[in-house]
């Protein structure tokens, strides 16, 4: 609201009321509100599922350290979501449909981690919501947003096109088409020229092209939301992984929206200038600071889970962003830990289906799943894995600090992946 307190007191020409129509202030403002929202409500709500006895159950899996987190307080999502939700709501233009589908992807997600957390801990049912129900929820919320960025006459581009020496090759200008159009068009890296049209994949369905390209995107928007999702709540392991992970691809994802935003610095990675997006830069710093906030108390020794309160709604909102900037297809690079994390479990677990066919014995690729429990587990221990090393259990807070580092790599790489072609 304070958006708006200041748009009224500019037009009555109030001494330095302009300067909340800047994003860069309007980002520091959100960064340094959800940051301190953070640190303030946190104590409180910590100490508030402390009496409510909201603790976390630990089944014992044998790792070390592990049985010492029982009971500590879970749901923390909780803390994150709030610390985004009110300097988004003070400072972010809700008139925007980019700040809307952001604030529509925390709630929603929030409410599903949170019943599935409600479950496990308050109903004691250890199992949680129904992966079913889950699913249906992820795939309700990518259907809300690819139906929303088809639909909406504001969610436009404005296509990047090369000017060329004829002589050389070189290229010489990157233009803009003069007129925002509405296209399922994306981003991908590597290539020359870095456009993806989902409408090539299409052309075969003639005159009906273009309905096919937007519900073929719209199909990429359900998956892209259910994996990423589901990444981040299964990297949500240890203290402070998913935490630092996301405010390290929440971070990458902001300079790019700053620069899809600005045709200036759009033409200078030739990339599409995306009109409008800049709210989403406002909305990212919120998440930014809502995140190292929670990092106070989430990291090691932990005073308080995410749950999949937190979890969820992280991956959901790294991927419902990701699309709205045209960059989902960053993502595999971007959200590499993620990935690498749900990959882990889906080959184990494909790996000992096959195994147990095969021998009438279940077998494992790693000693434990997701990835980051194989380096907690001691090598050579009785547990039948093609991969033992490490053979020492590595202690949980490098675990997390070399995770962070990778994360931060595949970050870098990412934008590399821009000029590399």
């Amino acid at each position: 609201m304070l958006y708006y307190l200041f748009n009224l007191l500019a037009q009555q020409d109030f001494p330095g009321a302009r300067l909340m129509g800047y994003i860069s202030v309007r980002f520091s403002v959100a960064l340094i509100l959800s940051l301190f929202i953070a640190i303030f409500i946190g104590k409180k709500i910590i100490r508030q599922l402390q009496k409510q006895q909201v603790g976390e159950i630990i089944r014992d899996l044998g790792l070390e350290g592990q049985m010492k987190k029982t009971g500590t307080p879970t749901m923390g999502g909780i803390i994150i979501i709030i610390a985004i939700l009110i300097p988004c709501l003070l400072v972010g233009d809700l008139t925007s449909v980019y700040m809307l589908l952001m604030l529509v992807t925390t709630l929603w997600l929030g409410v599903l981690g949170f019943l599935d957390d409600w479950i496990k801990v308050v109903k004691k049912n250890k199992e949680g919501m129904s992966g079913r129900y889950k699913i249906i929820g992820q795939v309700g919320l990518g259907l809300i947003v690819g139906l929303t960025m088809y639909l909406s006459p504001d969610i436009v581009i404005r296509e990047n096109t090369e000017v060329q020496n004829v002589e050389t090759s070189e290229i010489v200008d990157v233009v803009y088409e003069s007129d925002p159009v509405k296209t399922p068009l994306t981003t991908i890296p590597f290539v020359k020229n870095n456009n993806f049209d989902y409408g090539w994949l299409t052309s075969w369905a003639g005159e009906y092209a273009e309905t096919a390209a937007w519900i073929l995107f719209i199909i990429v928007t359900v998956f892209v939301v259910t994996a990423t999702s589901n990444g981040a709540n299964l990297t949500d392991g240890l203290d402070g992984l998913a935490t630092g992970s996301s405010a390290i691809i929440g971070a990458a994802l902001a300079i790019m929206a700053y620069l899809g935003s600005n045709v200036i610095y759009s033409s200078y990675l030739n990339i599409m200038y995306i009109p409008g997006s800049e709210e989403l830069v406002v909305y990212m710093a919120a998440f930014i600071g809502a995140l190292i906030g929670f990092l106070w108390y989430n990291a090691y020794p932990a005073q308080v889970f995410m749950g999949d309160t937190g979890s969820l709604t992280l991956g959901g909102i790294i991927a419902v962003f990701a699309l709205l900037i045209h960059k989902e297809l960053l993502l595999p690079l971007l959200c590499a830990i993620f990935f690498v994390e749900d990959l882990s479990v889906m080959m184990q677990v494909a790996y000992f289906k096959y195994t147990k066919k095969k021998y009438g014995t279940g077998r494992r690729i790693f000693k434990m799943t997701p990835l980051h429990h194989h380096y907690q587990k001691p090598g050579n221990a009785g547990i039948d894995a093609l991969i033992q090393n490490p053979i020492q259990p590595v202690p949980e807070s490098k675990i997390v600090t070399r995770f962070w580092i990778i994360g931060l790599i595949f970050a870098v790489m990412t934008f590399v992946t821009l000029k590399i072609r």
